[in-house]
């Protein structure tokens, strides 16, 4: 039985280390998930939830989106709408897609669209909003929805516009392999990859036949956004991990995800069986005048970077993070890997690590081996504040709860008889 497993488990890194998702398109949301053309629906982070649970920042982009596709005149009108039942919620992973904290994403938002190439699925996740005030964090002031609407009407188009221009889009393996070696880990850090972007973009963003204002809006956007490049990461890592999904067989966890209230997994050998536990609230470091009493439980599809392997897991790629997060210093970065390598199987040579005597990023996350050892993955995150707009109120890390990779192997092992 171990030998099939670990037979299964081979194919599917293999079929990881031979993807190469390129960045391709930006569309509307209901051309990406066509589920979201009909109706009053929207996608959210994590596994499946009500309006009932979900904890003041989603609720708070849900009253946002509501307000964007002009479905509710106010703020009570969207209210009434979602109370009522009158919205339908799906999960952003069922539907090959993911989304940052809240997740919300509704039928006119813009999404990027990547393609692995190599087998042939796409996987789409929403725009970056930049800083201050945005929606993945539950706010939905009119300054909110006036920048929603510029990302709809020009940013999105002209991203996709040059994207044309490329032969084959923008191949973000390659461009990952630079930025892991610039301090990168890929959740909550993207300085280097944002920058790597804007270069790769700048000359055909500058054949764009455009309003000049607006393409210097564009580019002044695009370089401040030093947080840009995670949406893109998060699109990469889903496209990755739902092409290794299709070999339906073995013990690697294809999806980590939460929304508030439950953290959810799938695995490979199990195919789409949500296996969930209630979350742990990210600890860290806050921003001036708030603490940890005020951190929102963990929230957001940006898990599926440790899904793959980068994110906390690739931590000692980048130790000026440890600062940010409160985990302490380049020291602590290295231990966190090493910690981290336990329960994945392989590593990546594709993303190398200099500060690691140059081993790959983590590959395969097997939940025996977090069983084995009960290490459970650590999470790199940005916290928000539990009421809904406050925003972002701090960043840290958390650890993913052990029960439900305990679920996971107990219907594994029902599943072969064992």
């Amino acid at each position: 039985m171990n030998r099939a497993i670990n037979e299964a488990n081979q194919a599917i890194i293999e079929r990881i280390r031979s993807a190469r998702p390129h960045w391709i398109g930006v569309v509307a949301g209901k051309e990406a998930v066509p589920a979201l053309a009909q109706g009053y629906k929207l996608l959210h982070a994590g596994p499946p939830i009500t309006w009932q649970d979900m904890t003041g920042p989603m609720q708070g982009a849900c009253i946002g989106a509501c307000l964007f596709e002009n479905w509710a005149k106010d703020e009570k009108h969207a209210l009434d709408l979602l109370a009522n039942r009158k919205v339908e919620f799906i999960p952003c992973h069922s539907v090959n897609a993911v989304g940052p904290m809240g997740g919300i994403t509704s039928a006119n938002m813009p999404m990027l669209v990547v393609e692995n190439i190599t087998h042939g699925n796409r996987a789409y996740c929403n725009l970056n909003e930049g800083i201050g005030k945005v929606m993945r964090f539950g706010a939905y002031g009119e300054e909110v929805l006036e920048r929603h609407h510029w990302m709809k009407e020009s940013l999105g188009p002209a991203l996709n516009d040059a994207l044309k221009l490329f032969e084959n889009g923008i191949d973000l393996t390659a461009l990952m392999a630079q930025a892991i070696t610039m301090g990168d880990e890929f959740h909550q850090r993207n300085i280097a990859a944002s920058a790597l972007l804007l270069r790769t973009l700048s000359p055909k963003l500058a054949l764009l036949d455009r309003n000049k204002a607006e393409m210097a809006k564009t580019f002044d956007f695009l370089s401040v956004t030093d947080q840009f490049f995670l949406n893109l990461a998060m699109a990469y890592c889903k496209s990755v991990m739902d092409s290794a999904a299709q070999i339906q067989e073995g013990t690697i966890v294809t999806v980590m995800t939460r929304n508030g209230k439950d953290f959810g997994i799938k695995v490979s050998g199990l195919g789409d069986e949500w296996f969930t536990a209630p979350v742990n609230t990210p600890q860290g470091l806050f921003f001036t005048g708030y603490s940890q009493n005020e951190a929102n439980p963990d929230i957001g599809d940006s898990a599926i970077t440790e899904t793959f392997g980068i994110g906390g897991a690739a931590m000692v790629a980048a130790p000026g993070v440890t600062r940010f997060v409160g985990a302490g210093g380049a020291d602590v970065a290295y231990e966190v890997s090493e910690e981290m390598s336990e329960i994945y199987l392989d590593h990546n040579m594709l993303l190398q690590i200099p500060s690691w005597n140059f081993q790959g990023c983590c590959l395969g996350l097997d939940i025996r081996r977090i069983i084995e050892t009960g290490i459970t993955p650590l999470i790199n995150t940005g916290i928000a504040h539990k009421q809904a707009g406050v925003g972002q109120i701090g960043a840290g890390t958390v650890r993913a709860p052990l029960a439900c990779f305990e679920k996971a192997l107990e219907a594994l092992a029902k599943k072969l008889k064992v």
